[in-house]
C-alpha cells in the first residue's frame, strides 16, 4: 500500500458513497487509475465491504453499553452463540484477560437492557459499562488527520468550501 492507496481509503472512509469520478478528482488521479486501485484494494481484501452507519437511538435503542463476560466452566461457546442470536448485540469480541468476551449491547431502556443481561448471566458473570458519550467515533487506524504517524498522500485535503 502506498500513499495513493491511503488517500483513496481515507476519502472512502469519510464517504463510502463517493462516485469513482469524484474519488479520482479528490485524490488527483484519472478515473481509470482510481477504478484500478479500488478494484485491487477490494480483491486483496483491504476493502472488506461497505456498510451503512445507522444510529441505534433513531431505531429506538438509546441505551448502549459494553458488557464484559466471564464464562462459567464449559460455557464459552454458548456465550458466543447467544451474542450471535440477539439483535441487541452489535459487536462481540473474544478478548484476553479474566473476561473472555467484550460485547456491545443496545436497548430501548434500562429494563430491556436488564433482560438482555439476564440471558448472559445464565452462562457466566457480567460487568457492564453504560456508554455516556463517544468522543472518538469508530475509525480506521492509519487514515486521516487524527494524529497518525503514517505517511500521508502529501496533498492537502479540500474542504467543502474549496479551501
Amino acid at each position: 500500500m502506498d500513499a495513493l492507496d491511503r488517500a483513496l481509503l481515507s476519502e472512502l472512509a469519510a464517504d463510502p458513497r463517493l462516485a469513482t469520478a469524484e474519488l479520482a478528482r479528490r485524490i488527483e488521479v484519472s478515473v481509470p487509475t482510481a477504478r484500478d486501485r479500488l478494484r485491487r484494494l477490494q480483491e486483496s481484501g483491504v476493502i472488506r465491504g461497505y456498510r451503512l452507519d445507522i444510529d441505534p437511538a433513531a431505531l429506538g435503542y438509546p441505551v448502549a453499553a459494553f458488557v464484559r463476560v466471564r464464562p462459567g466452566p464449559g460455557q464459552l461457546p454458548k456465550i458466543a452463540e447467544l451474542a450471535q442470536s440477539l439483535s441487541q448485540v452489535s459487536e462481540c469480541h473474544r478478548v484476553t484477560g479474566e473476561d473472555c468476551f467484550l460485547i456491545k449491547v443496545h436497548a430501548a431502556d434500562v429494563s430491556s437492557f436488564e433482560d438482555v443481561l439476564d440471558r448472559f448471566l445464565l452462562y457466566g458473570q457480567t460487568t457492564t459499562s453504560i456508554i455516556q458519550s463517544t468522543p472518538v467515533p469508530p475509525r480506521t487506524p492509519g487514515l486521516g488527520d487524527h494524529g497518525s504517524t503514517g505517511s500521508g498522500h502529501g496533498r492537502r485535503r479540500r474542504t467543502s468550501n474549496g479551501t
